[in-house]
Formats: C-alpha cells, sequence, structure tokens
C-alpha cells in the first residue's frame, strides 16, 4: 500500500483488528514467554482468530510482530532469529486474511523511555526500529503500526527509521491514562501535533483505558489533528484476579455503542485492544456501519 493509497482509505472509517495476546492466552499460551515463538509453533490458533476478525468487518489486521524487535527478542535469546521471525509472521497473517484485508507490521516499544539508561537512546531506537522495519517491508506487510507507545521521542525514531527503509505508511498510537497523559511525558494531543509533523501518517492511542473513558481526550486530539486518529481502547478497566490474570468486563455491544461515540468525537481508525475479540469488531461495526 502507498502512501496515497491510505490517503484514499482514510477517508472513510478504517476498521482494525481486536486484540492478539489476551486471546493467545485464553488460547492456552503461558505467561512471560516469547509470544512471537509461541504464534510460530501454534500458527493455527492465530489463523482461525484473524479469519475470524475479517469475518467480522476488519480491514487491517496486525501480524504478530509487536516484539519481535532485537531487544525485546534478546530477553527470550532470539535475536539472531529476528529476520526469520518476522517473515513468517507475516506470513501467518497472510495466510489468514486470504487477500480480504491488509496486514499491518507491529511494531512497539523497547520498554524503557528513552534517556532512561546509558543504551536507551535515540539512535539506539532509530537503528532497532529500522532492522525490524526492513524486515517487515521485505515480507510484504501492506503498511506499519507502532502501537502501545509510551515515549514520542522513541515514536518519532519509529517514523523517521520508516522513512529512511521504505515507502510505506506508517501509523503510531500511544497508550495513555484516562487523561491523556502519556508514561513518559506529554499528552495525546501533544503527540499528534508532534508526530504528524515527523510524517506519521495517522495517529493515536490504544490500550490502557475503555473507549467509555475517551471522549474528551479524542476530541482533544482532534482539534490539532491533519491525519487521521486512531483509537483502539481496551474491553473497559479490567480487574486483576489472585492468579494475576486481566478480567475484562465491558459487553461487546457497550464497546460497540462506546465506539460510536468516539468517532463522533473525530476518530477515524477503530479497533480494540485487550480484552477484545471479533464479537467486539462486530458489534462495532454494527454501530459504525
Amino acid at each position: 500500500m502507498t502512501r496515497d493509497e491510505f490517503q484514499k482509505l482514510s477517508q472513510d472509517i478504517i476498521i482494525l483488528d481486536g486484540a492478539t495476546g489476551s486471546n493467545m492466552i485464553k488460547a492456552g499460551m503461558p505467561r512471560g514467554i516469547s509470544t512471537e515463538k509461541w504464534i510460530l509453533e501454534h500458527p493455527e490458533i492465530l489463523i482461525s482468530l484473524q479469519r475470524d476478525y475479517v469475518e467480522a468487518g476488519s480491514q487491517v489486521v496486525m501480524a504478530p510482530t509487536f516484539g519481535a524487535n532485537r531487544r525485546t527478542l534478546a530477553m527470550h535469546g532470539l535475536e539472531g532469529q529476528l529476520e526469520e521471525m518476522n517473515r513468517r509472521l507475516v506470513q501467518i497473517s497472510q495466510e489468514a486474511v486470504e487477500g480480504r484485508a491488509y496486514v499491518a507490521g507491529d511494531l512497539s516499544t523497547g520498554g524503557r523511555a528513552l534517556g532512561s539508561a546509558e543504551d536507551a537512546t535515540y539512535e539506539e531506537a532509530l537503528e532497532r526500529y529500522k532492522e525490524q522495519i526492513f524486515c517487515l517491508a521485505k515480507a510484504g506487510a501492506d503498511l506499519l503500526i507502532a502501537e502501545t507507545m509510551i515515549d514520542m521521542d522513541e515514536t518519532t525514531a519509529a517514523v523517521e527509521a520508516a522513512h529512511e527503509v521504505c515507502d510505506l505508511p506508517v501509523l503510531c498510537s500511544m497508550t495513555v491514562e484516562a487523561d491523556g497523559s502519556i508514561f513518559a511525558g506529554g499528552s495525546a494531543a501533544e503527540a499528534v501535533e508532534m508526530l504528524q509533523e515527523v510524517g506519521a501518517d495517522a495517529v493515536g492511542i490504544n490500550c490502557s483505558v475503555g473507549p467509555d473513558q475517551l471522549p474528551a481526550v479524542v476530541a482533544n486530539m482532534k482539534k490539532v489533528a491533519r491525519v487521521p486518529i486512531i483509537v483502539k481502547p481496551n474491553a473497559g478497566m479490567p480487574q486483576i484476579t489472585e492468579k494475576g490474570e486481566a478480567l475484562y468486563s465491558m459487553a461487546p455491544e457497550d464497546f460497540g455503542k462506546y465506539m460510536k461515540t468516539l468517532v463522533d468525537a473525530g476518530a477515524g481508525i477503530i479497533g480494540g485492544c485487550c480484552g477484545t475479540t471479533p464479537e467486539y469488531i462486530r458489534e462495532m461495526c454494527k454501530y459504525i456501519r
């Protein structure tokens, strides 16, 4: 997909997919392991999930490459498999969608705000993203999404890396508190202003909170936006059990209603994050379409 093609697509509401990680855990994936490695060992589970998302209305699904970068893979001793893993994970999603939806190469944070450690630098982030983006573009990803980002400077590095490596559209999504504040400083509205200036094709928020907490945040983002606004919230705020499991209480129908409110507030690219399933996307589409 070219950036011009993305601009044409974004003239209407774009429907993303829902959660991957929380659904993999429900399917039996242990906590604390490499999600990417587990999916490669159980591809049929992801294929089934992503096909259900497409049937529910998703126009874009995210290849499960969230942690397939050098820093995160090194935590599991897998950094030597970076290129192969990104290639195979994109191929699994391509097999799942069968040409009926776009496949996004999924990027995320290295886990630390820039400047918080000696090796947490802009230069390190730039090279880390360039390496993974090269692999994703080579594998045939249609676009790139840097999601659940905690630092605007690191997200800028992802955008710069994408522009240096390929011509794919690059979308950016920060994780925020209910008031729109970002973990490493700044706000969602400030992220829109900063990231659209450096060439992001869409900017928004995902994870952390439910859609019922975001109307004011989305409205403030829309006031300064020249690019589409992404909103991909959780299925409400989770309740953590004694076993450490996250339980999300918002029903699919309620999620769909709240997402309609966010579209009215200015969201143009929407989906679900933790706790959501294809049923949430289906309900969302009922209210949006």
